[in-house]
C-alpha cells in the first residue's frame, strides 16, 4: 500500500508545484479535483486544499464536501484553502485593501505549532490573493502573522488542521519546504519512501501483473518520455514489447541512426522505418505551420498503423504520457477527467486501431522521469536529451521543405548542439535548435557577392516550457559557432541568434 498525499485542486496556477515540492521531499501525492473526491481509504495520510482564481464569497466558487476529511485526517488548506476552512465554518474572509501579492515578511511565529517547526519569524513568503481572512472562528489559534496580514496562518484546537495564506509551495517561501516537510512528515506520519527505485520495483510488477503474455507495441521518439516508458515495459515483458522508431526525414543529423543503435543497445526488440521519401512527398509546397503539423501526424499514424498490423495479436498500445499531461487534461471545475492530450496520443491514434494504452510514466513529472532513467542506467545521451518539437525539423523550416533545406538546417543544427556541449553549456540549455529563415541575403565569401539562406540559432532556459528565457551564451561562442556554420555549410551565409523570450514569444517559431 503506497502512502498518499491528496492534493484538492481548485484551479491554482501554483498546484503542481505543491506536487512537485512533495515529491522532492520523495513523499507520494496524487492531484484530484475539488469536485472529484476519491474514496479515502487507508493508504490517505492527509489532504492539502489547493489555492484558486475564485473567492469564496462568490456564490460559484468551489465548495468541496470535506465530511470524510477535516477532523478526520491532517488537513492544510493553502490560499483559498485557508480562506475557505475560514469562511465555511464560523470565520470571515474580505477583500483586502490592497491586493496581497509578492514577497512579505513574517512578523510573528508560533513554534509551538507542528506546522512551524523551524520556521524562522522575519523570513520570506509569498502571497497572492485579493481577499483576506478577517476573523478565525473561535476554536481556530493564531499560528503565524505578517505586516499586512494578521491571519497568516491558523490551526483548528482538537483536529490535526492547519492554513496558511500564502504559498509554501513556491520557491520564493524560504522555509516553504520545511512547511511541507512539516505537515506530510510530522503531522501525517508519512515515510518519504517514495523513491525512483522505489518506482521502478512496484511499476515492473504492476506491469506484469496488468500484462501477462499480452503484446504490447509502442512508437519511440529517442526523447526520455518514451525510452523510459520503453524500458520499465522491456523489463516487465521482454520481448512482448515491440517498439517502431521512424525515420521521417526531419530528424537530426544522424539521428536515427545513432538512436537506433542506442535502443538495440538497450536490449530493445525495436524496428527502423525509413520514411523520408513519404514524408517529403506529403509536405511538398505545403508552406502553413498548422498544415504541416497536421501532414505529419497523419502520416505517422498511416506508418505506425501500417507497422503494427504486421505484429499479430497485439492488444495494447504503450505510452510515455507523463504526470503534467494527464493533470491538465483534467479540468478543476468539472469538467472531463483523465483525457490524454491528442500531442502524448502518438500524434491523435484513431479508434479503429482498437488498443488499450498503457502508461507507465503517468504518475510521473519531467525531472522524476529523468531519475528514473537514471536509476535503470540509460545512456545519459537519451536522459539528458533537449527536448525536440514532434514534427522536428518541419517546423524549423519556415515555409516549404524540401530535401535539401532539410540537409542543410541539419548541418547548422549539427554544428550548434555539438558546439554546446565542447562549451561545456549543453545542461545550462533547456532547448536549444536552429530556424531556417524564408530569406535570403547578401553577402561576400572572398572576392564574390552571394546571395544565400540566414539562420537563426535559438537556446532557452526554462524548468517546464510554460516560460522560457533566452540564454546569455557568450559572445566568443557565437562568434565561434557562427563563424563554423558559415565557412562549413553551403547555402549559409548570415546567422542571427533570437533574443525574445516566452512570453510573448514561443519557444518555437512555428
Amino acid at each position: 500500500m503506497q502512502e498518499t498525499i491528496l492534493i484538492l485542486d481548485f484551479g491554482s496556477q501554483y498546484t503542481q508545484l505543491i506536487a512537485r515540492r512533495l515529491r522532492e521531499l520523495n513523499v507520494y501525492c496524487e492531484i484530484h479535483p475539488w469536485n472529484k473526491i476519491p474514496f479515502i481509504g487507508a493508504d490517505i495520510r492527509g489532504v492539502i486544499l489547493s489555492g484558486s482564481p475564485f473567492s469564496v464569497r462568490d456564490e460559484n466558487s468551489p465548495r468541496p464536501d470535506l465530511t470524510a476529511i477535516k477532523g478526520k485526517l491532517p488537513l492544510l488548506g493553502i490560499c483559498f484553502g485557508a480562506q475557505y476552512l475560514s469562511h465555511h465554518y464560523g470565520g470571515e474572509v474580505l477583500p483586502s485593501k490592497t491586493r496581497e501579492y509578492g514577497r512579505a515578511k513574517l512578523s510573528f511565529v508560533d513554534h509551538g505549532s507542528a506546522l512551524m517547526k523551524h520556521v524562522k519569524a522575519h523570513s520570506q513568503v509569498w502571497m497572492s490573493h485579493g481577499d483576506t481572512i478577517k476573523r478565525i472562528p473561535e476554536n481556530y489559534r493564531l499560528i503565524c502573522s505578517t505586516e499586512d496580514v494578521e491571519y497568516a496562518g491558523y490551526e483548528i484546537n482538537g483536529e490535526k488542521s492547519f492554513a496558511i495564506q500564502f504559498h509554501p509551495e513556491v520557491y520564493h517561501s524560504e522555509f516553504g519546504t520545511q512547511i511541507l516537510k512539516n505537515f506530510v512528515v510530522d503531522v501525517c506520519n508519512c515515510s518519504q519512501n517514495w523513491t525512483p527505485d522505489s518506482f521502478i520495483d512496484v511499476t515492473i510488477a504492476n506491469l506484469r501483473k496488468q500484462l501477462g503474455t499480452d503484446k504490447v507495441i509502442m512508437a519511440l521518439s529517442g526523447g526520455v518520455d518514451s525510452s523510459v516508458a520503453a524500458t520499465l515495459l522491456h523489463k516487465a515483458i521482454g520481448q512482448n514489447l515491440y517498439c517502431i522508431f521512424v525515420d521521417n526525414g526531419l530528424l537530426r543529423k544522424n539521428e536515427f541512426d545513432l538512436v537506433l543503435d542506442s535502443y538495440r543497445t538497450m536490449g530493445l526488440n525495436v524496428k527502423g522505418v525509413n520514411a523520408k521519401d513519404i514524408f517529403y512527398n506529403a509536405l511538398k509546397e505545403e508552406k502553413d505551420p498548422e498544415k504541416k503539423r497536421k501532414i505529419i501526424g497523419a502520416k505517422f499514424i498511416d506508418i505506425f498503423d501500417r507497422e503494427a498490423n504486421l505484429v499479430k495479436d497485439v492488444k495494447w498500445l504503450g505510452q510515455g504520457t507523463i504526470y503534467p499531461d494527464v493533470i491538465e487534461s483534467v479540468s478543476a471545475t468539472g469538467g472531463p477527467s483523465a483525457t490524454i492530450k491528442s500531442h502524448h496520443n502518438v500524434g491523435g491514434l484513431p479508434d479503429f486501431m482498437k488498443l488499450q494504452v498503457v502508461e507507465p510514466l503517468r504518475l510521473l513529472f519531467k525531472d522524476e522521469v529523468r531519475r528514473v532513467g537514471r536509476a535503470l542506467e540509460i545512456s545519459e545521451t537519451i536522459i539528458g536529451r533537449h527536448p525536440f518539437p514532434g514534427p522536428g525539423l518541419g517546423i524549423r523550416i519556415l515555409g516549404d521543405i524540401t530535401e535539401e533545406k532539410v540537409r542543410i538546417l541539419q548541418e547548422v543544427d549539427y554544428i550548434f548542439i555539438k558546439g554546446l556541449k565542447e562549451a561545456g553549456l549543453y545542461d545550462d540549455v533547456w532547448q536549444a535548435g536552429a530556424i531556417l529563415l524564408p530569406v535570403q541575403s547578401v553577402g561576400v565569401m572572398g572576392d564574390e557577392r552571394t546571395y544565400e539562406n540566414a539562420v537563426a540559432l535559438r537556446a532557452v532556459s526554462s524548468t517546464d516550457g510554460m516560460t522560457a528565457d533566452w540564454c546569455h551564451l557568450p559572445y566568443e561562442f557565437l562568434a565561434k559557432i557562427s563563424n563554423e556554420i558559415i565557412n562549413n555549410v553551403k547555402g549559409i551565409n548570415r546567422v542571427t541568434y533570437d533574443i525574445s523570450s516566452k512570453p510573448p514569444a514561443t519557444i518555437e517559431w512555428e
